[in-house]
């Protein structure tokens, strides 16, 4: 088996995925910078409009570029990947202000919190302390429409997902995966750690827009009461 050497620092590649598809790698590690330059270069390579063109998805630090091979000139696409994944990190990284998330943290609403604080050696109001306390970065989104993938959490909170996975998450709560977390847009399965759960929806295609967060967003998380959580509950027409 060939194994492919790592990305250098600044650099990048762009390798094959199938026929339909190419993909621009940067360096192999969660970084904001990394990050910055994978979202900065699908958004450049989708405002390109390539014929051909059918997908452009950014991850932690890749691109994929998909693409109808039948409409597509290879060489032409090639190149113009060549030239955005060259593109330094853009700047001002992170400077934008926050989306805030209310959550109710405990209870029925967040049953892994006890769990999380025994992982963490720590109380309960110190795990909601520790995870509020952080401005997350969007670093991609996947698996169900609108779950965004944030990070990173204090690592002294940062518990691995469960062993096995629930079968039915319920949809708005946020979890703990290990340095990641994040918010359920629907109910689904799923095996990271629920500490709350927060009234607002992370994806709802009725509204003007769809997604609440996109990649490359700033957000931080606030504590509210079971009262709070109930009003809002309603206001949203969630439960």
């Amino acid at each position: 088996m060939t194994v492919m050497p790592l990305v250098p620092p600044g650099g990048f590649r762009i390798v094959e995925a199938g026929d339909s598809a190419l993909v621009v790698e940067f360096e192999d590690r969660v970084d904001p910078g990394v990050n910055a330059r994978a979202i900065a270069c699908a958004r450049a390579v989708a405002a390109a409009r390539h014929p051909g063109v059918r997908d452009v998805v950014p991850t932690y630090r890749a691109v994929a570029v998909y693409f109808d091979p039948l409409r597509t000139d290879l060489a032409s696409l090639g190149a113009l990947l060549e030239r955005e994944g060259a593109q330094p990190a853009p700047a001002g990284t992170g400077a934008q202000a926050p989306i805030e998330i209310p959550v109710c943290y405990g209870g029925t609403l967040g049953p892994d919190l006890a769990a999380v604080a025994r992982h963490a050696g720590c109380s309960e109001d110190e795990v909601v302390e520790r995870h509020t306390s952080q401005v997350y970065r969007v670093y991609m989104l996947g698996f169900i429409p609108g779950f965004a993938y944030l990070g990173l959490v204090d690592e002294r909170i940062a518990m691995p997902r469960h062993a096995t996975p629930r079968v039915k998450v319920p949809a708005r709560s946020v979890g703990i995966a290990g340095r990641q977390t994040g918010i359920y847009p629907s109910e689904s399965p799923g095996g990271w750690q629920l500490i709350g759960r927060t009234p607002i929806a992370p994806f709802d295609p009725t509204r003007p827009r769809p997604f609440l967060m996109q990649a490359g967003d700033a957000v931080k998380f606030v504590a509210i009461a079971p009262a709070e959580y109930a009003r809002l509950a309603g206001e949203t027409g969630t439960r």
